[in-house]
């Protein structure tokens, strides 16, 4: 998958947040307040001040002058996934974002899924590549930056993201024609992290490249919450995760409770929680843990992060549910997936350079062109792509 992004950098937390309504509120709260204090709240940086001209990003109906001048209501937030497996709401507003990444945004939308790296880390448990629909921040656990890597290279799912040549190879070795989404998944079951980025092995028997492509198509499923099914994953057996006592207004602990499989947010309880789901991890780090912290984490006095709910919504519970449900899933099929990515391939670089499908050509590693719709540039000027 030739042409990769860098991670997103958003520059100031405030413009992100689990709920849509937290952040129109922080909207709200900034436009009342003015001169220095408006200045302080909106937190500028060297990419980003209330005086900085940009760009709308692609796909979104947000003001281009400076934001000095901006008195109008809040722009519709939009969902990104902030991290494995979190998905937040975000201010899409460029002036609001150090570094946005527009190519990404132009081509997202229906059927497009990204592939995440996950930055290296020597010795953590946890799969090398996540799939997510929603726009990714791209960050992993750990810190370290990862790649973004778009499944097309332009919007409605045209032009995949493929080395040239490869999937035809692919087609002849295994009998059948390959497309890109099969693509993906077999390298999501079988990418395995190295510090040079992911490693793919490519196998000579069509029976083993089979059985990594369902399993892969399965794992794309639940991490996209049903991207591919089109419904919601479902623990097998009928079991399903309830709140057995209620998640108090402002839990600040959550711990495990491995012989009721039980996960407890202070006196809240919610079980059954294999114990897959727990110790999930991504880049050395436990999901779970990861999601309640940055529900709960304190926010700097005087900041815009301290205007949030009151009390626990019944949303992040249902969230949580959902997570709970997507991570047993996953943690469970955590070993047939290490045996795929610990498995050696018989194609090796010198096969794929006699083939001309590697090197990949110069173009194919930078976003394509888009030239079928208009985007306003800074003060509403008309932007060539």
């Amino acid at each position: 998958m030739p042409w990769s992004v860098a991670p997103l950098r958003f520059g100031r937390s405030w413009i992100l947040a689990p709920d849509a309504r937290t952040l129109r509120s922080r909207w709200d709260r900034l436009l009342a307040a003015e001169g220095a204090e408006r200045e302080a709240l909106f937190r500028p940086s060297r990419a980003r001040t209330p005086a900085s001209a940009v760009a709308a990003l692609p796909g979104q109906r947000t003001s281009t002058g400076r934001w000095a001048r901006e008195s109008g209501p809040c722009p519709e937030p939009v969902r990104v996934a902030l991290g494995p497996f979190d998905e937040q709401w975000l201010l899409p507003d460029h002036r609001l974002i150090d570094t946005a990444r527009p190519e990404l945004w132009r081509v997202a939308g229906k059927p497009q899924l990204f592939a995440v790296e996950q930055g290296y880390v020597p010795g953590a448990a946890g799969p090398a590549l996540l799939v997510t629909a929603a726009l990714p921040e791209g960050r992993c656990p750990a810190g370290r930056p990862g790649r973004i890597r778009p499944l097309f290279r332009r919007p409605g799912g045209r032009e995949p993201n493929v080395a040239p040549g490869l999937l035809a190879l692919l087609g002849e070795r295994y009998g059948h024609e390959v497309d890109a989404l099969e693509w993906l998944a077999w390298t999501v079951a079988a990418a395995r992290p190295s510090p040079a980025g992911c490693r793919v092995p490519l196998p000579v028997d069509p029976e083993a490249w089979a059985a990594g492509v369902a399993l892969g198509r399965e794992l794309i499923d639940v991490q996209g919450r049903g991207a591919l099914s089109g419904s919601k994953p479902r623990l097998p057996g009928g079991r399903r995760p309830y709140v057995r006592a209620a998640v108090p207004a402002r839990p600040g602990t959550m711990t495990y409770d491995a012989g009721d499989e039980a996960l407890c947010l202070d006196e809240g309880r919610i079980s059954p929680v294999p114990e897959e789901a727990w110790e999930f991890r991504v880049g050395g780090a436990r999901v779970l843990e990861r999601w309640f912290a940055h529900r709960t984490a304190p926010a700097e006095p005087g900041s815009l992060e301290t205007i949030g709910p009151a009390a626990w919504p019944q949303e992040w519970t249902s969230e949580l549910l959902d997570l709970i449900t997507v991570l047993a899933l996953l943690g469970a099929r955590e070993p047939e997936r290490a045996a795929f990515a610990e498995g050696t391939g018989a194609t090796g670089r010198a096969e794929l350079r006699a083939a001309g499908i590697l090197p990949p050509p110069p173009a194919s590693r930078r976003p394509a062109s888009v030239l079928d719709h208009q985007e306003e540039g800074p003060e509403g000027q008309f932007m060539l792509l």
